[in-house]
């Protein structure tokens, strides 16, 4: 008899917010699609296969560095993002050119701080991938969010991109907690409290709190934003006011995120991650069966 290499079913809780995460992507990239605007009034579902973009490919590296790893090793996940970087998935030009070069050979402690004039990138995609990771820490947020921060520098520097992807793994290890999800104003208070007041993603975070008596969408859109400048700051207080508003309910969270426009494969991936990282909050098994499937690469369990 071997001992379970992941205990406390770290990797189960992982691979269930990948697949909430994959199915928010996929089905949520079909609503860029001008031809499936008129679906979101009688929240019909487009035909599938639903193909998932960047946000899952990068997802399933962590997931991989993971279980390989047991943490984030940062050599090691610039590795696999750039190895699966797959042509056709929806990647930014400046990831997409950065994991082009990480693949020839270069160092991404190079290359990543000098995106963007030598900002970084700010972009959404490191807080996009980081839902799993916090899924994985649900026993520890201080630690979800201490990680996150770490996984995000191979490809986002900037202060933003790092704050966005430690307040996703911050969400999704505080809904994933072994007491049981806590209620909206919880689960914000909890995340706000992980992370960096001093940061827009910080104030983003504070107005979305704010603001979670808000029924009207578009409202809490236009004030948060829901990813159309493409940013973290942009994204992740949005995606995490739908993720607590839930409660839980998936399909509700997703149509809701859907409905505010913008980035929508990514603030709905981000929702989808959040919510699956509990038992209560996964997707729809029809949602699922229409989704593409995880890569093989990707560990099935533990």
């Amino acid at each position: 008899m071997t001992s379970d290499p992941f205990p406390g079913g770290r990797l189960e809780r992982a691979l269930a917010s990948l697949r909430g995460l994959a199915v928010g992507d996929a089905l949520g990239s079909r609503f860029l699609v001008p031809a499936h605007y008129p679906l979101l009034r009688s929240r019909a579902l487009p035909p599938g296969p639903w193909r998932w973009t960047d946000d899952t490919e990068m997802a399933c590296s962590v997931v991989a560095v993971l279980a390989a790893h047991q943490r984030v090793d940062q050599d090691a996940l610039a590795r696999s993002l750039a190895e699966h970087h797959g042509a056709g998935r929806g990647y930014g030009a400046g990831t997409a050119r950065l994991l082009d070069r990480l693949r020839e050979g270069g160092d991404w402690k190079v290359l990543a701080p000098a995106l963007f004039k030598g900002l970084g990138s700010w972009g959404s995609g490191a807080a996009t991938r980081i839902a799993p990771l916090g899924a994985w820490y649900a026993d520890d947020p201080e630690q979800a969010t201490h990680q996150a921060e770490i996984s995000a520098y191979p490809t986002h520097q900037h202060r933003e991109a790092v704050v966005g992807a430690m307040a996703v793994a911050a969400a999704a290890a505080l809904n994933a907690s072994p007491a049981g999800p806590p209620d909206a104003g919880a689960l914000l208070d909890g995340v706000i409290a992980l992370v960096p007041a001093r940061s827009a993603v910080g104030a983003g975070l504070r107005r979305a709190r704010d603001m979670l008596d808000y029924a009207d969408v578009a409202t809490v859109a236009a004030v948060l934003g829901c990813g159309r400048r493409t940013s973290a700051h942009d994204t992740v207080p949005f995606a995490l006011w739908s993720a607590a508003r839930a409660r839980g309910d998936y399909e509700e969270a997703f149509w809701t995120t859907v409905r505010a426009g913008g980035d929508v494969d990514t603030t709905c991936a981000v929702v989808g991650g959040v919510l699956a990282s509990s038992g209560a909050g996964a997707p729809p098994e029809e949602w699922v069966r229409r989704t593409e499937p995880l890569p093989r690469w990707v560990p099935a369990s533990a």
